[in-house]
């Protein structure tokens, strides 16, 4: 909701897929079963069908999607074989993409600064990555594997502070939170207070499953109110610089508070300065 609402402030024509699947949420690395790899190439062929480049919103349909369309580039016996079982030739002809590769590499954080309309100036947000973005780093390629920026860049951008912190590369518990949820509630935590003990007032995250446990497994633990820290989507915090309204980028009220009192208390600070 909050991509396709700064798509179209940006100029930015975005298409859903029609007949989209799952991409199996995580890619296999079993050499002797072929079948786990045939969700993602049949969406691989479609998206082949009806445009040039496959955008994504997650960080583990991107992982899923782009290191299918390596194997699909590189493995040609093993790719005859799933395209023969699924009756969908796919060879690898389409650009895998995350939304942020389009703003950074396509639009250029420049032209985006230039569109910012309502700049949360002293916003302080902890940048999260999680893993699947980045690892295996050979395969990626889409940042520096130990020190990635591009989430800080675009905060920034949006004249946000951006808060370094430690945690911020490590995985926030996956699909864990459904079959471990005690261990998935640990790593959550573990990347909530890093961020909080360097200062960050919310988190900004770019992979709607890192968004949900970081979120939702404060909400199981003993966290109090006061010590919840909020987590919103990069396009939530990219929209509102942009000055949509809060209702089309799918903010909660609490969220969008959050971020109300840390801007207005910069502009009440640079008022008596």
């Amino acid at each position: 909701m909050s991509t396709k609402a700064c798509a179209g402030a940006l100029g930015i024509e975005l298409k859903e897929m029609d007949e989209a699947l799952c991409c199996g949420a995580v890619f296999s690395n079993v050499s002797d079963n072929l079948m786990l790899h045939s969700g993602p190439n049949r969406i691989l062929a479609r998206a082949q069908a009806q445009g040039n480049a496959l955008v994504t919103l997650c960080a583990g349909c991107y992982n899923v999607l782009k290191r299918t369309n390596l194997q699909a580039k590189r493995n040609s016996t093993t790719q005859d074989k799933i395209n023969t079982f699924n009756e969908e030739r796919y060879t690898g002809g389409i650009d895998v993409l995350h939304f942020l590769e389009i703003l950074r590499d396509k639009v250029g954080f420049d032209t985006i600064q230039g569109s910012v309309k309502k700049p949360l100036l002293g916003l302080q947000v902890g940048a999260y990555y999680g893993c699947l973005l980045l690892r295996p780093f050979d395969e990626m390629k889409f940042d520096d594997p130990h020190r990635p920026t591009v989430l800080e860049d675009l905060l920034t951008t949006l004249g946000c502070s951006a808060i370094d912190y430690p945690m911020r590369t490590e995985c926030c518990g996956s699909y864990l939170s459904v079959t471990s949820t005690k261990t998935a509630t640990l790593l959550s935590q573990t990347i909530t207070q890093s961020a909080q003990l360097h200062g960050a007032k919310m988190l900004a995250v770019s992979c709607p499953l890192c968004k949900y446990n970081l979120e939702e497994l404060q909400n199981r633990s003993d966290v109090t109110e006061s010590e919840r820290l909020p987590i919103v989507y990069f396009t939530q915090l990219l929209g509102l610089a942009l000055g949509l309204s809060p209702e089309d980028l799918g903010l909660e009220f609490k969220q969008f508070q959050t971020i109300q009192d840390n801007v207005k208390t910069v502009e009440e600070d640079a008022i008596q300065q």
